[in-house]
């Protein structure tokens, strides 16, 4: 987005601004339009967060502390739009609840255009979401614990459609904030830690209800299962979110009654657990009730045991989202002492000088670990096929890219099939799973014995080893075109030609006029490749970035676990 040089604009009194904020959640916008647009007029959606919670007032010291509220603006996917904007906030609705400053993107001016109302103004509206200001806010003097205010936000540009947007402040509200736990973070595979899941609410109310949520990627288990959890799965992460209904008192600190069992399986290699406390209805996707639990539980070990809690002596009305949601969740890394023995596998072939025959090649991991690059989404491999002497590639799996033989890039601006190909693996790959291509070849002289070479590999060809691997000796396999008998040449040893199936895979000849791919051009229809996990496949077109790993989606507690007062100090409001 082109912006303005950025100006900070006074702090405006709005009277009292509440929040009650998930500062995670988008809040939906409304459907109104601003300033008669046309029917064609192209719509922007004005955005941020549903809830904010503020601070209570306090007198002396640094001044009550501040929460912050991220106001955007998200474009059409394909379009942008190039020219001045005016973003309005009516503070009025938060008179006597809030105190309002901004801090504006660069680029974006802001100031008080009246009482109880300022405006942003800014140049072009890139696709996507953009940032236009921070509300900053803080409880205003004499506000009380409980009070609820709102912004309305409107937006206008010439030729263009605003969908407006309310967020709503409240005053006070929980803070809770999960413990963190004291790990072995180089475990070996079978080892089980105790994981005793403490939180204190911190803040000025009680939370009515609670979730626990606990992730944890293909390495890891947490064998308990509880009938108030749902759990889902995934190809990489384990995710249980939990709901303890009662009230968890501002001062008091909670714990399980008994701790969470951390289970390090034998596939275990780099991973991560995730474990999340928040208040019950503040967040997205959390489970009201034993039977929305059960029906989301899936099949994986059943249990009638319930989390529960020591209730709290009254839960109170007010609503809101955390004072501090940074506090809320911790990640635990974990490097374990495994190996992954990745088996690479070719296939064989015969055909008459301009036939196409598909060659499937690839490798599979034999385990016994996962190997995934959780963290960075990076690559964890790379497939390096040499194309056989005789023959022209007329299609490759999407992802792959045609180097030198050397296994350097091509020249700029090469749009011809290459003698060589490097495919890359997603961020993930399961035991069990691995890498099936498949290659278009046009056979263009018949050799007899003509053979390519198969090479699993690092993902960079000045690192080429596979840290993980004891087995360098079995990463090799060969492609074969017309054998010395005349027919398809026995399929290498070294591994599978047919995927998931282990059965050595076979090319059948298709006769194409004048070759397919004729002309020195790569032909358009690429075969998509898969990488295959347990029982089924995992979706992967192949491109480095394309699978990234799945997003920690928080979850868990395991619970039949009653949750006890550690200790207790009740705060006067």
């Amino acid at each position: 987005m082109t912006r303005f040089l950025p100006r900070t604009a006074p702090p405006i009194r709005a009277g009292g601004l509440v929040a009650a904020t998930a500062l995670l959640l988008a809040a939906a916008p409304h459907t109104v339009a601003s300033a008669a647009p046309t029917a064609a007029a192209p719509v922007v959606a004005l955005g941020g967060p549903a809830e904010t919670a503020l601070h209570p007032y306090a007198e002396g010291g640094d001044g009550p502390k501040r929460s912050t509220a991220r106001i955007t603006v998200t474009g059409a996917d394909d379009t942008a739009y190039e020219g001045e904007f005016t973003v309005t906030f009516d503070l009025t609705g938060a008179a006597g609840v809030a105190d309002v400053a901004f801090e504006p993107e660069a680029g974006i001016e802001c100031a008080a255009t009246a009482p109880g109302s300022a405006t942003c103004t800014g140049h072009g509206i890139s696709p996507g979401r953009s940032t236009v200001t921070d509300l900053l806010l803080t409880a205003a003097k004499g506000s009380e614990q409980g009070d609820t205010g709102t912004v309305r936000i409107t937006g206008e540009a010439e030729g263009t459609a605003f969908t407006p947007f309310t967020t709503e402040v409240t005053v006070g509200g929980p803070d809770l904030v999960m413990h963190r736990l004291p790990f072995d973070h180089e475990p070996v595979p079978g080892q089980k830690q105790q994981a005793p899941i403490t939180f204190t609410n911190r803040g000025s109310r009680a939370a009515d209800g609670v979730v626990l949520t606990l992730r944890h990627s293909r390495g890891l288990d947490i064998p308990q299962r509880y009938s108030n959890c749902a759990y889902t799965t995934d190809e990489a992460w384990t995710t249980a979110r939990c709901t303890v209904e009662g009230a968890f008192e501002a001062g008091a600190t909670y714990t399980l009654a008994a701790p969470l069992t951390l289970k390090t399986t034998d596939r275990a290699y780099r991973d991560i657990f995730g474990y999340g406390i928040h208040e019950a209805g503040a967040g997205a996707g959390t489970v009201r009730g034993a039977t929305a639990a059960r029906a989301a539980r899936g099949p994986a070990g059943g249990s009638d045991d319930v989390l529960r809690a020591v209730p709290a002596p009254r839960p109170m009305a007010a609503r809101a989202l955390d004072l501090e949601p940074g506090d809320n969740e911790h990640e635990a890394d974990f490097r374990t002492e495994n190996t992954a023995d990745f088996v690479a596998y070719g296939d064989t072939a015969s055909g008459q000088a301009g036939a196409t025959v598909t060659a499937r090649l690839g490798f599979r991991n034999d385990g016994p670990a996962w190997i995934g690059h959780l963290r960075s989404g990076e690559s964890v491999a790379a497939v390096d096929f040499t194309v056989p002497q005789g023959a022209t590639v007329t299609s490759a799996p999407e992802g792959c890219r045609g180097v030198s033989a050397e296994g350097t890039a091509l020249p700029t601006g090469w749009t011809g099939p290459a003698p060589r190909y490097v495919c890359p693996t997603p961020a993930t790959v399961r035991d069990g799973g691995g890498l099936d291509l498949a290659f278009g070849l046009r056979i263009d002289k018949v050799l007899l014995g003509a053979v390519g070479r198969v090479v699993v590999r690092g993902p960079e060809l000045r690192a080429a080893g596979l840290p993980f691997d004891p087995e360098p000796g079995n990463n090799t396999a060969r492609v074969v075109l017309n054998g010395e008998s005349g027919g398809p040449s026995p399929a290498p040893s070294d591994g599978p030609g047919d995927g998931a199936s282990g059965t050595p895979g076979s090319a059948t000849p298709t006769p194409t006029p004048g070759g397919a791919g004729a002309g020195g051009t790569v032909a358009p229809g690429a075969v998509p490749n898969t990488a295959t996990g347990n029982g089924g496949s995992l979706a992967a077109t192949g491109s480095p970035t394309a699978m990234a790993a799945s997003g920690l989606a928080v979850t868990a507690l395991t619970a039949g676990l009653a949750l006890f007062t550690a200790a207790r100090r009740r705060r006067r409001a």
